[in-house]
C-alpha cells in the first residue's frame, strides 16, 4: 500500500513540474552551432525576462521581446562574467546564444546569436 501511495505522489509531482506548451513556442540554447568563428564559446544562459533558466537547455519560452542574461565561460584563467542582451524572439525558432571574445587571451566579450533554426513540429498558426 505504501508503494502505491509513493508512486501516485511521484506521478503528481512530475505532472505538476511539466510545462504545457501549445503548438507555438521558441527555444534558447547556449550550445555552439557553428565552429567557424574564432574565439567564440558556448554560453551559460542565466535568465530570460524574470524566469531563471537553470540547467534546462534548450529552454522553451513564449515568443516576445525579452532581457536575456548570459554568462561567459572561463576564458584564459579569467572567471566568467555576465552580460545582458535584449532579444526579440520569433515563434518556432531556436536561438543559439554564445559568448564572442575579442581575442584568445583577454576576458572582453559580448553575447551573440550564433545561429537561428526553425523548430520541427512547431506551428505558427498561419498557413
Amino acid at each position: 500500500m505504501r508503494t502505491g501511495k509513493s508512486a501516485v505522489m511521484a506521478t503528481a509531482l512530475l505532472l505538476a513540474a511539466c510545462q504545457t506548451w501549445g503548438p507555438t513556442w521558441s527555444e534558447l540554447s547556449g550550445a555552439r552551432y557553428t565552429s567557424v568563428a574564432p574565439d567564440r564559446r558556448p554560453a551559460i544562459l542565466i535568465s530570460v525576462g524574470s524566469e531563471a533558466i537553470g540547467s534546462v537547455t534548450p529552454y522553451r519560452v513564449a515568443p516576445g521581446t525579452y532581457r536575456v542574461v548570459v554568462q561567459s565561460p572561463v576564458h584564459d584563467k579569467f572567471p566568467g562574467s555576465t552580460q545582458e542582451m535584449t532579444l526579440a524572439i520569433e515563434p518556432c525558432q531556436r536561438y543559439y546564444i554564445n559568448a564572442q571574445f575579442e581575442d584568445p587571451v583577454r576576458p572582453v566579450w559580448k553575447p551573440v546569436i550564433d545561429y537561428v533554426e526553425p523548430i520541427a513540429g512547431c506551428t505558427t498558426g498561419s498557413k
